[in-house]
């Protein structure tokens, strides 16, 4: 037989009382560091220093107006820049030869609707890089969709794919800029409201 257990039980735990919102203490707030004071350049900062940062750009500024511009501008004359045009003109020819077929019997000439067409294009594209603006970016969004589109329905039809391709393949690399700091992640806010009690 087993004898009985003869171990106590534990004291009876209260239960636990909440406290009042009202009468809550938040800890206390620890002081921030202290910040570094600012770099003032005629205090801080020796005047040796400031004279031989001002001789070393005063030369450097010299010798790129003596050389390096010069070798840049005679650089720049001996590129092929035949691939820029074709691309150029492989998008901007079906969109020319769309707006000619497509503007028949409107008031508007088709080299007004081509000349909107890129002043559109620029603009939007201008606005949305600087201000990031929604309106811009949708308006950058729709020239390229419609600019796509208008070649694909305009250009050959053997080269209609690859026009089209070079269409949007220009259009993404605008939307680099255009686009830039745009996220498809939604933005989620989580607020905590924590009125005292009244």
């Amino acid at each position: 037989m087993s004898e009985p257990d003869k171990h106590e039980p534990d004291p009876a735990i209260p239960p636990l009382d909440t406290i009042d919102d009202s009468q809550r203490v938040p800890p206390p707030r620890r002081p921030a560091p202290p910040r570094p004071r600012p770099i003032k350049t005629t205090e801080d900062i020796p005047p040796g220093a400031i004279a031989a940062f001002g001789i070393v750009a005063l030369v450097a500024l010299l010798l790129t107006l003596k050389w390096g511009i010069p070798k840049g501008i005679d650089w720049y004359h001996h590129q092929d820049w035949a691939w820029f045009t074709q691309w150029t003109a492989t998008v901007a020819d079906p969109v020319h030869d769309y707006l000619s077929a497509h503007t028949v019997g409107l008031p508007l000439t088709a080299t007004s609707a081509f000349v909107i067409w890129q002043g559109v294009g620029i603009v939007s594209l201008v606005l949305s890089w600087i201000t990031g603006a929604v309106g811009a970016r949708l308006t950058w969004t729709a020239h390229g969709a419609c600019s796509v589109f208008m070649v694909w329905d305009a250009a050959p039809a053997a080269g209609r794919p690859v026009a089209a391709a070079l269409a949007a393949l220009a259009w993404t690399i605008g939307s680099l800029f255009a686009l830039r700091g745009l996220s498809l992640r939604p933005l989620i806010h989580l607020h905590n409201h924590n009125h005292p009690a009244r």
